[in-house]
């Protein structure tokens, strides 16, 4: 493979990859964590109107069902982990490609472009090994 090819359909389509589930899981999270802590707020304001009646009860039980579901799924899909490990995997890589493509240190000696392979390679070797362990933790 050469370079251009390597530049775009490898590390280039890393780099989209990572971005874009990074930015799927922050928002996923962010989202659950807001509707989390609204649902975890009105409990007790909502709560101040149970001689209101039956109505009321069933609002406060489903505001509770509502809290416990979101902290299962949050932990489940592990959206704030998977956030900070794919952000961090694409911003060592686009470090890489910027070290890179100036030919600043360690890109600067010679066979650059093998070096760089090689670090990437590593980066996302050490992703993958990430993600296994984690499956193997988490499916037993």
């Amino acid at each position: 493979m050469d370079q251009e090819t390597y530049l775009n359909e490898r590390l280039d389509d890393q780099l989209t990859w990572f971005d874009k589930n990074s930015q799927w899981n922050q928002k996923w999270f962010k989202h659950l964590q807001v509707a989390q802590l609204v649902s975890a707020a009105l409990i007790p304001f909502v709560s101040g109107f149970m001689d209101a009646g039956l109505v009321i009860k069933i609002v406060v039980g489903l505001l509770g069902v509502i809290v416990a579901s979101i902290t299962g799924i949050i932990t489940l899909y592990k959206f704030h982990d998977n956030w900070v490990a794919y952000r961090s995997t694409c911003e060592a890589l686009r470090v890489e490609k910027i070290l890179f493509l100036t030919k600043s240190a360690p890109y600067n000696k010679d066979e650059p472009f093998t070096l760089l392979v090689e670090r990437v390679e590593a980066i996302l070797l050490r992703e993958n090994a990430n993600w296994q362990d984690y499956i193997k933790t988490n499916t037993k």
